[in-house]
């Protein structure tokens, strides 16, 4: 798996194992979820906020909304490229624009909402201003 980092946009490329594959030989709808789940994960980490820094600080991202679209299947061994790009930063959430793409044609896209929480509760929370200030750079 590697990252790319920019200003404009983000995105990881990942590599479709068997188990990621479903009789046919194609990736199984539900594994494009963990797909965009790698790529938001890694898109914070470029950003120097790793899952585990998150915990300790008692926060947490959770996805409270997902839209997607499939369009052409990928397949064992293919290399898929998942992005992340900023729809809108709000004060305890966001909505993300994601895709999956391999070589260059889409294969799946959707809109993810994340929703910033405090752990011990899952009680809504504001963004941590180290996070938006580097988001909306």
């Amino acid at each position: 798996m590697t990252a790319t980092v920019n200003a404009a946009a983000f995105s990881i490329a990942v590599r479709v194992y068997w188990e990621d594959t479903d009789a046919a030989g194609i990736v199984f709808y539900a594994n494009y979820l963990k797909y965009f789940e790698r790529a938001r994960t890694e898109w914070l980490r470029g950003f120097g906020f790793g899952q585990e820094e998150l915990r300790r600080d008692g926060v947490a991202f959770v996805v409270s909304e997902t839209t997607l679209r499939y369009l052409k299947p990928a397949r064992l061994d293919d290399i898929v490229d998942v992005s992340v790009d900023v729809v809108h930063l709000g004060q305890a959430s966001l909505q993300l624009a994601q895709q999956a793409r391999r070589a260059g044609e889409l294969l799946a896209e959707g809109t993810i909402r994340i929703g910033c929480v405090e752990l011990g509760t899952f009680r809504p929370s504001r963004i941590p201003n180290d996070i938006r200030t580097s988001i909306q750079r």
